[in-house]
């Protein structure tokens, strides 16, 4: 079965998963419990609620043959885009995963463990989001993955717009499980991964009165750099629609990169400009970029989990959980730094950036005998710039939980923080930078004459630290108040305090000004959190109960907010369960947003007025600063949908989302202050070229978002008999109707769906699965499908109108060699499929796919 047409697919799923009711004889006798699903504070017998939940159990996970919770997570359809991995390298959140429900960025879905919080990444991803990092949470240590995927401020706060993810860890496993793995890309790539798990617990709850279970697990990856992908190590894309050789020109005088400074050495090589820049003339210096970029960082991870609970008595228990991650990611950060006439320095006097020279003296060896003395210069003797970021993080928890008469209550306190040690080297001091270019001491054009002391001199290495901390106690309770013709009528309330920090400081040799061209994310402040939130959920019918929620938070930084919602669930039938939830919601503005920070990054912008190459992409500086008078973004959640049952084995779900903000907040982006940079005085700073050096920008509310679209999601199972075994088949598909918001402050909104105008963001994503076990093995295949999406980044005729869409099948094996014994073997990318050129990223879109190509691994796992 294909996902290539939606209504193949419906008409497919429709076959599979309606045939006639069959009685399920062994559920007839099941004991219900009450459990709390994801999305409601009231204990139910009811697995499937008014909320759509998406669930993952140990089994699936086991099945699936990943290795990491982020690889795993970035496999649900609701990942419509804007989700960034590890291959973000270009980030100050390096070597992070996170996870972004609805396209709507990393800020807007709440990451929860035991329907708990964990503290946020030490620093933010585009200096704005605040995000839960993935890669410090466990895989070993969970049982099951619940993903809400409606709005749920009501119930868990500010930053529960697009949907909540709940990580559900082992809490009463008993025994001990081995699991160790291999894996190579079978590319040539020479990327190789080592894994280990350990699970052990002991000590019945029911029996004994306690339990104890921990967990271990281990990853180490090797790096994969642009130059081990054979189809992306040359560079070379002259092949693909609006490709070009991007190799980068370099080591030449003034605005002309034909007035070649020195001649071929090291990695320089002669080319043809029209080449690299199509309409120039003539040959320059230029360096393949390759070499210096990785694509996926070299990783090594640990993690640690441990629950200890104890029963107090009759209805009374107390608990404790530990979360411990180390993590290690390193990379190539980019080539030799090169110097040009927008290479400047930190003034933190003036909170601004000081222009420094790169004018040749006259008495330089270098000094040109006429024409331009401005300097254009890679000082490749240096060295590749790296660099490594290492991070902490802590989870504690304690609390109690029990019942009380007809009340069921629960107390706990959490204490968490993550910590960031980034450390890089071969960047360039400023003042020996100066002091070499006054005196003639360093050779631009002929690196190779340079003594190693004088490199040494000019060599900079820093560290950079960033932490972040919350504290929370919660309290809740819940009843049942009375009974009603139709049943209990359920209640719960709680409270909730929490204190929020981050301090994500820079380095010593940036606050100086010592270092060339410096990145900067400096965030420091903090705030405090109170909530109080009700849950009532009324039997009006035998078929038909309201749930109504409502939860206020006040934060000291900029006020309060009240989130309601509604909730109808509606089963006329057995097998047919009819659903619809209507909530408000809003995002406070985040630490960095709104409290004491300032940025510098790094990008590119598409200049008309560029003197020497317009529209054509160069480099400027970005700076961006906080605004304490910012309001939260408010939004407007509506969900509707239905679920049919016909039987104990199939279920076939759709359910339509709707989701309105307004005062979203964001900085203009480059285009809108370049077009207007005649009205917008001081925020575009050019050199004496006319040439862009930076762009200024503050976080402001300014305009709308409408997002829509459905899931659809089906399983069915088939007892195959006469010794064939069962097959389980499942498959879901996300369609995004609608992202529209205005590309910049000021003009009309513009739909997103299916472009890449907002991030690229697939109208079509769709996995399947199908599960075979016989006897002592199981099979499982699954396919992941991206849509295609429109190509906005088009400067000339060239580009493509598209990116293509692209499939990728895993498939995994078990076999249970003894009881005890379970050997596994896993081919990801079964197919080897590459991702499809994207000319906006000048590579491919790695939010939405990774390069490794076909991946082999195996395993296995000893249960003692």
């Amino acid at each position: 079965m294909l996902l290539t047409k939606p209504s193949v697919l419906a008409a497919a799923l429709a076959a599979v998963f309606l045939p006639a009711a069959q009685a399920a004889s062994d559920e007839a006798g099941a004991r219900l419990e009450r459990v709390t699903v994801t999305g409601s504070n009231i204990l139910s017998v009811r697995r499937e609620g008014a909320n759509p939940v998406q669930a993952i159990t140990d089994a699936e996970i086991r099945a699936s043959g990943k290795t990491s919770l982020p690889e795993l997570l970035r496999t649900i359809t609701a990942n419509s885009g804007n989700s960034f991995n590890e291959q973000y390298t270009g980030s100050f959140s390096a070597g992070t995963a996170g996870l972004s429900l609805r396209g709507l960025n990393q800020q807007n879905t709440l990451v929860l463990v035991n329907g708990r919080r964990v503290a946020p990444y030490a620093t933010a991803q585009n200096m704005q989001e605040v995000f839960t990092d993935l890669n410090s949470l466990p895989l070993a240590a969970v049982r099951r993955i619940e993903v809400l995927k409606d709005g749920a401020s009501s119930i868990y706060g500010s930053d529960a717009i697009a949907g909540v993810v709940n990580i559900l860890l082992h809490d009463d496993y008993r025994g001990t499980e081995l699991r160790a793995g291999l894996g190579t890309s079978t590319e040539g790539t020479g990327q190789r991964e080592r894994s280990f798990e350990l699970r052990h617990g002991f000590g019945d709850l029911q029996q004994q009165g306690f339990n104890f279970t921990l967990s271990l697990d281990g990853l180490k990856r090797d790096r994969l750099d642009q130059s081990d992908v054979a189809w992306l190590r040359d560079s070379d894309f002259r092949r693909e629609p609006g490709g070009t050789l991007a190799w980068v020109p370099t080591n030449y005088l003034g605005s002309d990169a034909t007035n070649k400074l020195g001649g071929v050495q090291g990695p320089l090589q002669l080319r043809n400009y029209g080449d690299i820049t199509p309409g120039k003339t003539g040959s320059v210096l230029a360096y393949n970029p390759a070499q210096y970029k990785t694509l996926i960082p070299g990783v090594e991870r640990y993690h640690g989990s441990a629950r200890a609970t104890w029963r107090l008595d009759e209805n009374a228990e107390a608990y404790a959980e530990l979360l411990l991650g180390s993590s290690r990611a390193e990379l190539l950060f980019g080539a030799p730094l090169t110097v040009s006439s927008s290479l400047r320095a930190w003034n933190d006097r003036n909170q601004a950036l000081d222009t420094i020279s790169v004018q040749l003296p006259k008495g330089h060896p270098n000094y040109p005998a006429s024409g331009s003395a401005v300097l254009n210069a890679t000082l490749f003797d240096l060295g590749t710039r790296t660099k490594q970021d290492a991070v902490q993080f802590q989870r504690v928890l304690a609390g109690a939980r029990g019942s009380a008469g007809r009340w069921d209550w629960g107390l706990s306190f959490l204490q968490s923080s993550s910590r960031l040690t980034e450390t890089v080297q071969n960047f360039v001091n400023r003042y020996e930078f100066e002091r070499v270019l006054r005196s003639g001491g360093y050779d631009f054009a002929d690196p190779s004459r340079n003594s190693e002391a004088q490199r040494q001199a000019l060599r900079l290495s820093t560290l950079r630290p960033a932490s972040s901390e919350l504290y929370s106690v919660d309290a809740s309770a819940s009843t049942e108040l009375t009974r009603l013709p139709a049943g209990p009528v359920g209640f719960a309330a709680g409270l909730q305090l929490r204190h929020e920090a981050m301090d994500s400081r820079t380095s010593d040799a940036v606050l100086s000004g010592t270092e060339l061209r410096p990145a900067i994310n400096i965030i420091k402040g903090s705030r405090k959190v109170s909530a109080a939130f009700a849950e009532l959920n009324l039997p009006l019918l035998s078929s038909l109960s309201l749930n109504l929620a409502a939860r206020a938070d006040h934060y000291s930084d900029f006020g309060s907010a009240v989130s309601p919602k509604a909730s109808l669930r509606f089963q006329p039938l057995d097998w047919l369960l009819l659903r619809a939830n209507l909530s408000r919601g809003f995002r406070a503005p985040s630490l960095p947003e709104i409290t004491q920070s300032t940025g510098v990054s790094y990008g590119t912008v598409l200049d008309p007025r560029d003197p020497v190459t317009p529209n054509q992409a160069r480099g400027v500086t970005n700076l961006t600063a906080a605004n304490p008078k910012l309001k939260p973004e408010r939004s407007r959640n509506l969900n509707f949908g239905l679920v049919v049952s016909p039987d104990a084995r199939s279920k076939l779900s759709l359910d339509y989302f709707q989701i309105k903000q307004r005062d979203l907040i964001d900085t203009e982006t480059a285009e809108f202050i370049i077009a207007n940079e005649a009205r917008l005085a001081g925020r575009v700073l050019r050199d004496e070229q006319g040439r862009i050096v930076s762009l200024t920008r503050q976080f402001r509310n300014q305009g709308g978002r409408s997002v829509s679209g459905f899931d659809l999601e089906g399983s069915r199972s088939f007892a195959l008999g006469q010794g064939l075994g069962e097959l389980v088949l499942r498959a879901q598909a996300s369609r995004l109707l609608r992202f529209s918001q205005p590309p910049a402050e000021g003009e009309a909104a513009v739909n997103g769906a299916g472009s890449n105008e907002f991030g690229s963001l697939p109208k079509w994503r769709g996995a399947t699965g199908a599960a075979w076990t016989r006897g002592d093995w199981t099979a499982t295949l699954n396919w992941q499908h991206v849509g295609g999406y429109r190509q906005t980044y088009r400067p000339t005729e060239a580009h493509a109108e598209r990116v293509a869409g692209f499939d990728t099948l895993d498939l995994n094996l078990d076999w249970r060699v003894t009881p005890q014994l379970v050997a596994s073997l896993s081919l990801q990318n079964l197919s080897n499929a590459k991702l499809p050129w994207d000319a906006s990223t000048g590579l491919y879109d790695h939010t939405q796919g990774d390069p490794r190509g076909r991946f082999l691994g195996v395993k296995a796992s000893y249960r003692f």
